[in-house]
């Protein structure tokens, strides 16, 4: 697989905002303005189908708070789905949702972790289109790490130890073809410094000073990420040059 085609998609399964996001969602501080959240959403849907993508739009659902965070759900790479087991067994149900869907919309193959002591969260899988990084966190052990290897063999894993933030991906995300970006803070930083010493291949690096601005898409050579951080969108500004780039 090119470096490009690794980033070329055509569906995203997304969910609707619940009202119960605001007082029940697990991990979220402060004050939850729904109606924003809910637009924000939306300007997100919109800017994955600007760049060619089917989107599929779940229903919101007032039983799972968490359930517009459906990348903790599957981990899809070359055309076959890992159902992950999420830590928290409140979020079980999100998982049964979207094994349904990923089977009847997408048709993909489905692979089950079957080891009960696994715990794996998508938000801890980073998939560089070289190899796969997993995010040892709070809500991902070491039994999910292998789960992600041998579902998908053709690639190294690398467990990366995660103390500072709720998920790798809280930290950085992939914003080009073999170009990380990164937060400023001193968590993301020393996370790099380990993938960095176990990576099998050279990545290029952009930092940016809003940890909340890390966690960005790439796709169909698009980088979608926030519009409401002005300085982190300078970087990104300054930075790329030789892709698009939509702001939510």
């Amino acid at each position: 697989m090119s470096k490009m085609a690794a980033f070329r998609y055509t569906h995203a399964i997304v969910c609707r905002v619940p009202s119960s996001f605001k007082t029940q969602a697990l991990g979220i501080s402060g004050e939850i303005d729904l109606e924003e959240a809910r637009k924000q959403h939306e300007d997100y849907c919109k800017a994955l189908r600007e760049v060619g993508l089917d989107v599929i739009e779940l229903p919101a659902d007032e039983s799972t708070p968490d359930c517009s965070f459906v990348e903790d759900t599957a981990v899809v790479c070359n055309g076959a789905a890992l159902i992950t087991r999420p830590a928290l067994p409140s979020r079980r149900k999100e998982v049964e949702t979207m094994r349904a869907v990923i089977k009847k919309e997408l048709q993909l193959p489905i692979i089950e972790i079957k080891d009960e002591s696994a715990t794996l969260e998508g938000g801890d899988v980073l998939f560089t289109g070289r190899e796969f990084f997993v995010g040892l966190s709070s809500r991902t052990n070491e039994a999910g790490a292998r789960a992600v290897a041998a579902a998908f063999p053709e690639y190294p894993v690398t467990p990366i130890k995660v103390s500072t933030s709720l998920h790798l991906k809280s930290s950085m995300t992939m914003c080009g073809p073999d170009v990380i970006c990164v937060a400023a803070n001193k968590g993301a930083q020393e996370i790099l410094r380990r993938i960095e010493r176990e990576a099998t291949f050279k990545y290029q690096t952009l930092t940016i000073p809003d940890a909340d601005a890390a966690n960005c898409v790439y796709a169909n050579g698009t980088l979608i990420h926030r519009a409401d951080f002005p300085d982190s969108v300078k970087v990104f500004e300054n930075n790329i040059t030789k892709i698009g780039r939509a702001h939510v």
